[in-house]
């Protein structure tokens, strides 16, 4: 025989136990410390911050306090590590840079591309390997090699600084040249008799690519054949624009090749076409 309740009290608590079960239960949720499935996306403004227990921001993703878009990676003590954008020089060339872990001078950069020029290594500075000649101590009145050599060309600026000392006089040119082409004279001076003359060239890298290899040579003569002429390198080094008009022209490039677009699937094909897959973070809309 079924059971029947035995009056409206059974029925009434009844309910009360169903109520309090469906509350506890639309109370449960599951724990908000993963993301098994979908994206996150941080949108018009605002920023992602992950943070330690005291506060101290050590990643976030966003729009940045200086109005770019940018990553933030810091270290523990609140010093940062690794940047991307964050300029308020330059907001739009999204630069990234490695900053030093000196606590004396926190905000030197070890790494870093190029503020002013998208192809080039900014820091660190990579030496050129300028070697000395037979012919670094000359008396002739044409045109010899003091110095040759050269190498990949990974900053977007060289600068070359030589002195020269002729007992008469004498001239001093620098060359270049890249890709097997004709040298072409970058700078060319003039040495007075009797004394040491120190010079500092700097050449923007015009139309080479990242890492081409480009070819030096620090050439002199003297005014009177017989006289004696030197030249000492001081240093040969790349180095990052240091504004705007350093910047070196980009080379010549061929057009990209355009491809044919492949037919679109149908029938059974299409039922087997993987959707595109929208990309894990979005900066922006």
């Amino acid at each position: 025989m079924a059971a029947v309740p035995q009056d409206l009290l059974d029925r009434i608590r009844t309910l009360e136990r169903q109520v309090r079960d469906l509350t506890g239960r639309a109370q449960m949720r599951p724990a908000l410390s993963q993301i098994v499935h979908g994206t996150i996306v941080v949108g018009e403004g605002g920023q992602f911050i992950a943070q330690t227990p005291e506060g101290t921001p050590t990643f976030a993703v966003g729009q940045t306090t200086e109005g770019d878009w940018g990553i933030w990676l810091g270290r523990a003590d609140g010093s940062q590590a690794l940047t991307v954008g964050d300029d308020f020089n330059e907001p739009t060339q999204q630069m990234v840079r490695m900053w030093s872990r000196d606590k004396a001078a926190p905000n030197r950069v070890l790494v870093m591309d190029d503020a002013h020029s998208d192809r080039f290594l900014g820091r660190p500075w990579i030496p050129i390997q300028l070697h000395p000649t037979a012919r670094q101590s000359s008396t002739q009145n044409t045109y010899e090699q003091a110095w040759w050599g050269g190498g990949p060309a990974f900053n977007p600026v060289a600068r070359i600084t030589v002195s020269t000392y002729a007992n008469a006089g004498g001239q001093v040119r620098i060359r270049m040249n890249a890709l097997g082409a004709d040298p072409t004279t970058v700078e060319e001076w003039t040495v007075a008799a009797g004394s040491w003359a120190t010079r500092t060239v700097l050449v923007p890298m015009h139309g080479i690519e990242y890492m081409e290899h480009v070819t030096w040579s620090v050439d002199h003569r003297s005014n009177t054949a017989g006289q004696n002429i030197e030249t000492r390198l001081q240093t040969a080094t790349g180095r990052n624009t240091a504004n705007a008009s350093e910047a070196p022209r980009p080379p010549s490039r061929p057009a990209a090749a355009r491809s044919t677009p492949a037919p679109a699937p149908s029938g059974a094909e299409q039922a087997d076409t993987a959707p595109a897959r929208e990309p894990g973070l979005h900066l922006t809309d």
